[in-house]
């Protein structure tokens, strides 16, 4: 008897055989596939996790005092949203928290969850996980009116596409949501990285920002972590907004798997969150990488669609539909990226190449990509 949510292989092993191909290359292997941080972790940071490594005791789920009024601080100082310490709840890194809230909101079978057509997989994972179905939509009007919809994901900026949600539609998203007593969740890992004019000048929305709520928060959650701004993937440091009484259920329910960030973890993120410097030079340093790979890959032929935020270009070329062909065309050339065929079938003639390769890799690949 199959586990339903993980009778497929894990998707990234799919390249397996693409990253033997780009080994042989002489000029070695530029991995542009996966979005894990490659720069080092701020001093500031390293020193705050240091300073806090004697913890003989447990850490609780809700997070210290001064971890609350840090992510507060944050919340209101960068996503315009003023909230309340009942308000904002750690998590063990973003992803576990994706997955396992359609189970911590007690969805079930007969539920459903709206999940973006294009989009990170763990969304359906966690939907089947809990037993709940699954509707692929980007438009509000193909599941408004469904009484089965419980659960409603958005991703703003958007893993793979890096596309932004305008305050307008988040707004029209909310209303329709409501009126089934759906929760929206809003997944905003990328918000610190925009790259168009204007979210660099306004800031991406949040779905709790102040002026998309009016105050008014109630079923409506939004998922932030800090692996991608301050490069502490390896560190799980995220956390989870919002409505207070669902955050309050899902607070208990953790605290009985005993879900708790580790204290020297918590400790970190509060000198994380409570410094803008290192986000801004982080930017800056992405901001010039994908500078380099867009004119290389323009140069090439290839087409750029969205990426108007995040770690990513969202990249076809005419002529070629099928994003393993490209893939392997890349792989020749000792170049690694993601095959859009792992994000749902609507992808499948894209690639999303990723920001995070060292100065020295993001130039190679470039110049490999010159014609």
């Amino acid at each position: 008897m199959g586990f339903a949510p993980f009778d497929e292989d894990y998707p990234w092993d799919a390249l397996i055989p693409f990253r033997e191909t780009a080994a042989a290359h002489p000029g070695g292997v530029v991995d542009l596939s996966i979005g894990t941080p490659v720069d080092p972790t701020p001093h500031l940071v390293q020193q705050a996790l240091a300073s806090a490594a004697n913890a003989p005791g447990y850490p609780t789920v809700a997070g210290t005092p001064e971890l609350r009024r840090a992510l507060t601080n944050w919340w209101a100082r960068r996503r315009s949203a003023h909230l309340t310490e009942s308000e904002v709840l750690a998590t063990i890194g973003s992803k576990e928290l994706v997955g396992l809230l359609p189970s911590l909101l007690g969805l079930g079978e007969g539920d459903v969850v709206v999940v973006p057509t294009t989009a990170y997989p763990t969304y359906e994972v966690g939907a089947r996980l809990a037993g709940a179905t699954v509707i692929p939509a980007d438009d509000v009007a193909a599941w408004e009116g469904n009484d089965r919809v419980r659960l409603v994901w958005v991703n703003s900026p958007a893993n793979p596409t890096g596309a932004v949600i305008a305050r307008e539609e988040l707004q029209r998203i909310i209303a329709a949501a409501r009126n089934l007593g759906a929760v929206v969740a809003s997944d905003e890992c990328y918000a610190e990285l925009p790259w168009t004019p204007a979210w660099v000048e306004s800031g991406v929305p949040s779905l709790l920002a102040d002026e998309v709520t009016n105050g008014d928060r109630g079923g409506l959650l939004a998922a932030y972590s800090l692996s991608k701004q301050s490069n502490l993937a390896g560190y799980r440091a995220a956390f989870i907004a919002g409505d207070r009484e669902l955050l309050a259920k899902i607070s208990l329910l953790r605290r009985h798997l005993g879900m708790m960030v580790p204290t020297p973890v918590q400790a970190a993120m509060v000198a994380a969150l409570d410094d803008d410097a290192h986000v801004r030079e982080g930017r800056e340093r992405y901001g010039r990488r994908r500078g380099i790979l867009l004119e290389a890959l323009t140069a090439a032929g290839f087409t750029i669609d969205h990426s108007e935020a995040g770690l990513y270009l969202w990249a076809r070329r005419e002529g070629t539909g099928d994003c393993w062909q490209l893939v392997g065309e890349l792989a020749e050339k000792g170049i690694i990226v993601g095959p859009g065929a792992f994000y749902g079938s609507a992808a499948r003639g894209h690639v999303r190449i990723s920001l995070t390769a060292t100065d020295e890799r993001v130039e190679h690949a470039a110049a490999r990509l010159t014609p």
